[in-house]
């Protein structure tokens, strides 16, 4: 059954996200503010043809001065939003085109500021950027004043999926990934300058891997250089001037043995506050996510979009508001971010290579950010080969002592099952409504293997297909597994004393037709309530062991089950007294069935049906 998902605060259209908003007049919200005259220039002012400058960074932590030439005012770029647009005179600027990382790159008029480089054109030839005016970036969180407590008290947003329905792993990965889907746009049109997200440690193979799945988040994914991140204890003179106008601003993602760090550019600085970006980092609004200078290593010039290739250096400071029009974070204030470990034993690694990182706190990113630091963790070596098997375990440490633990096995599909089983996990609980759940931890550990364990019924016999009430069925299984032949599972089932006359299932299956059955019979067992039953129906899910042969003698139903509770022994008018269609609480009938599992060591990819007869 599939899972109906939707986000709260999530997808916005790209030109809404990049371009500034302007105040409607008459309108004497918060937001309004009013401009140093010697330190900035509005819109108003500008008039095509005026030299104009932006300071970034090119290489290094040095912050340079590029010429630029002012080409127009744009009233009502978009419906209430106006736009400068400027084209690069100097000659790197020429040769690269616009520069992803480049996104806050503040611009001067007449040596005042009038607003930071923010969008541009994809496959320009020409160095073409829109500039977000300085006004609209510095209203970013003035609706969430008190300043002092900005970001602190205000609820983050998250993702709603709908409880209505069983749980569903797949459903909650697909919705995971599609969130992001249309942050894109087609060649030629106008959008924010992607910000480089750039990834390093795990190895080459798995950091192309992880940049081409971090293209649909909006960013530029890039292979990176390492480095390590340190949170440092730094006086907050010297915090406030490594963050200037034009310097490198970078949010980590993941830091530690992987790191993944997403970067842009300073636009300014004011009382502890930093301003950057000039549009939206993802659209979130009040975030609480890590801040960090950062160097440029270089600028990589392509056709499609140049960018920035730079590193992280330290984090001082945290990321609170991401709004339309620009980020603000605050400079000395410690981010949330939660300790990850992962343990890899890989068929052709000699050694155990551990993995000891930090990923972001964040109900919408913590899941994807998971997503992919386990698949560069598991992809250190290349590409798996047609034959592998994963053998997992997991813990999800919570707030309060309690865990989230789960232990399981695939085979051939590489880490696909471990990483939909953690990532829908941590978003469920990330993002339920009924109890606010911290992480603490994150810890895995995988064994990555060289073998085919998959394994179909090669026969199933019974010692007789009619029987009576109290008799014995002897059950003799045999399963085929890949180049390691026949083995027999043997089972007697009793039949009960006080079964009715009747036709019987006896159900012989895999994990995979072990939950469809439950899916079927048992769906309660997948719905949720209230925070308890979220993880009674995650343990249900994360503890079905595919590696397990599953033989169910399906009895006639007697009784009814009640939202998750079970009635199996109610007299037959009040079953249907509680199965009135007109009951608030809709009631389903309570299946039995006679249940006995072996461990195989393979993964069964096949079910077989035996029907018995049960005599008077």
């Amino acid at each position: 059954m599939k899972v109906k998902c939707s986000v709260i605060i999530f997808l916005f259209m790209v030109f809404s996200s990049a371009l500034p908003a302007r105040q409607p007049a008459g309108n004497n919200t918060t937001n309004e503010i009013s401009l140093d005259s010697s330190r900035y220039i509005t819109v108003d002012e500008v008039k095509p043809g005026m030299k104009a400058y932006c300071l970034t960074v090119f290489e290094g932590t040095e912050v340079e001065k590029f010429d630029l030439e002012v080409l127009d005012v744009v009233r009502d770029f978009r419906p209430g939003m106006d736009a400068i647009l400027v084209k690069g005179l100097d000659e790197r600027f020429i040769h690269t085109g616009p520069v992803g990382g480049c996104s806050g790159s503040p611009v001067y008029i007449e040596g005042r500021m009038a607003g930071a480089l923010a969008f541009g054109w994809t496959f320009s030839k020409d160095p073409l950027y829109g500039v977000t005016p300085i006004k609209d970036m510095l209203r970013v969180g003035r609706s969430f004043e008190n300043q002092q407590t900005l970001g602190k008290n205000i609820e983050q947003p998250g993702l709603v999926f709908d409880y209505s329905v069983p749980l569903n792993f797949k459903s909650i990965q697909k919705m995971l990934v599609d969130a992001y889907s249309g942050t894109k746009s087609a060649s030629g049109t106008i959008e924010p300058l992607p910000c480089p997200l750039i990834v390093s440690g795990p190895g080459p193979y798995a950091c192309e891997f992880v940049s081409r799945e971090a293209d649909k988040l909006g960013f530029i994914g890039v292979p990176g250089i390492g480095g390590s991140i340190e949170n440092q204890d730094v006086q907050d003179a010297e915090k406030v001037n490594r963050f200037v106008p034009g310097a490198c601003l970078a949010v980590p993602m993941v830091t530690g043995d992987i790191s993944m760090n997403v970067v842009g550019t300073v636009t300014e600085v004011r009382d502890g506050k930093v301003y950057g970006f000039g549009h939206s980092y993802l659209g979130y609004g009040p975030v609480n996510l890590p801040m960090a200078t950062g160097k440029v290593h270089t600028v990589v010039s392509s056709v499609a979009r140049s960018f920035k290739l730079a590193s992280a250096d330290e984090i001082i400071g945290t990321l609170r508001m991401d709004e339309s029009t620009g980020v603000l974070g605050r400079i000395g204030e410690q981010p949330q971010m939660i300790p990850l470990k992962i343990i890899v034993e890989r068929y052709n690694d000699p050694v155990k290579r551990i993995y000891d990182c930090k990923i972001v706190d964040n109900r919408l990113l913590t899941a994807n950010m998971l997503r992919l630091t386990l698949s560069a963790s598991a992809m250190m070596l290349g590409p798996f080969p047609p034959y592998n098997t994963f053998e997992y375990n997991g813990k999800i440490g919570l707030t309060k002592g309690q865990a989230v633990t789960f232990e399981n096995i695939s085979a051939n599909i590489g880490p696909s099952e471990m990483i939909l089983e953690s990532t829908s996990a941590v978003a469920l609980i990330m993002n339920n409504p009924y109890q606010k759940v911290g992480i603490e931890s994150l810890e895995f550990d995988v064994k990555i293997k060289h073998e085919n364990i998959l394994s179909h019924i090669w026969s199933a016999n019974v010692s007789d297909t009619t029987v009576k009430a109290g008799e014995k069925i002897d059950i003799a299984v045999v399963i085929e597994s890949f180049l390691k032949g026949k083995k027999e599972y043997n089972h007697t089932i009793e039949v009960p004393d006080n079964l009715s006359p009747g036709q019987y299932q006896l159900l012989i299956t895999g994990a995979q037709g072990y939950e469809a059955f439950l899916r079927q019979f048992a769906s309660y067992k997948f719905m949720v309530e209230n925070y308890e039953s979220l993880i009674d129906g995650l343990n249900h899910l994360l503890r079905i062991s595919r590696d397990k042969l599953y033989c169910l003698l399906v009895l006639r139903p007697e009784g009814v089950t009640m939202q998750r509770a079970e009635l199996p022994d109610l007299p037959d008018t009040k079953v249907l007294l509680l199965q009135n269609p007109k009951r608030a609480l809709q009631a389903q009938p309570y299946m039995h069935w006679i249940e006995k599992s072996f461990d195989t060591g393979t993964i069964v990819v096949d079910k077989q049906a035996i029907n018995i007869t049960v005599e008077e």
